[in-house]
């Protein structure tokens, strides 16, 4: 940890309509569940207008989350709605500027997991987490998943995959559903117990191979 904070799993998300959003809120439910604390983080908008520009604060809801709030995390849980079947532009262009991390190894070893929303079922949910999962994999952290060690992953008729939380909005509604909350929540503990045990066991933080 940097700066001599206290242990947090960053909950980063990009969120539209606020499904994403909600699903980030039961997240750092679990994860503070598991006695380890929560620092939710949000990210502007992309704008094609290279005028345009965002005030430095949200107006409301989570900060926009900066590089050193990824630095210094002891774990992380990322979230994006879909696009076509790949995270929002949002997201991949603040993974795109976090070169810096992969060349110190800041976040190697760290637990991570994935979280996504989409307006139909089969929406491009498992593309989406996936494609969120590769850019971590180069930064050399532990992926989790969900395991079917959790009821609501078979007993779920909305969102939920053992590749990370999802959320089915049905045609725009940012209501969760109980099973879906019961997953976040289940993910945001498992990524907090991880991120704890693994501080009493360090990984190495050294760089494996250029990608």
């Amino acid at each position: 940890m940097g700066e001599g904070s206290t242990a947090y799993i960053l909950v980063l998300y990009y969120s539209r309509t606020g499904a994403t959003a909600r699903m980030a809120a039961e997240l750092a439910r679990g994860v503070e569940s598991s006695g380890m604390s929560a620092r939710l983080r949000t990210l502007p908008s992309v704008s094609p207008d290279t005028q345009a520009s965002l005030a430095p604060v949200p107006s409301e809801g989570a900060p926009y989350c900066t590089i050193d709030d990824l630095r210094h995390c002891a774990g992380l849980l990322m979230g994006s709605p879909t696009r076509f079947g790949n995270m929002a532009s949002p997201m991949r262009y603040f993974l795109d500027q976090t070169s810096d991390l992969w060349l110190e190894g800041s976040l190697t070893g760290k637990p991570a997991a994935v979280f996504t929303s989409s307006n139909s079922l089969h929406g491009g949910q498992e593309t989406t987490l996936i494609s969120m999962m590769l850019p971590l994999l180069h930064h050399g952290m532990l992926i989790a998943g969900i395991p079917y060690s959790e009821a609501g992953l078979t007993r779920t008729h909305t969102g939920g995959t053992p590749y990370g939380a999802s959320h089915w909005a049905r045609g725009g509604t940012s209501a969760l559903s109980d099973d879906e909350i019961t997953l976040c929540r289940a993910l945001g503990a498992r990524i907090g117990k991880l991120a704890g045990a693994l501080q009493q066991t360090p990984v190495s933080s050294g760089i494996g191979g250029s990608p």
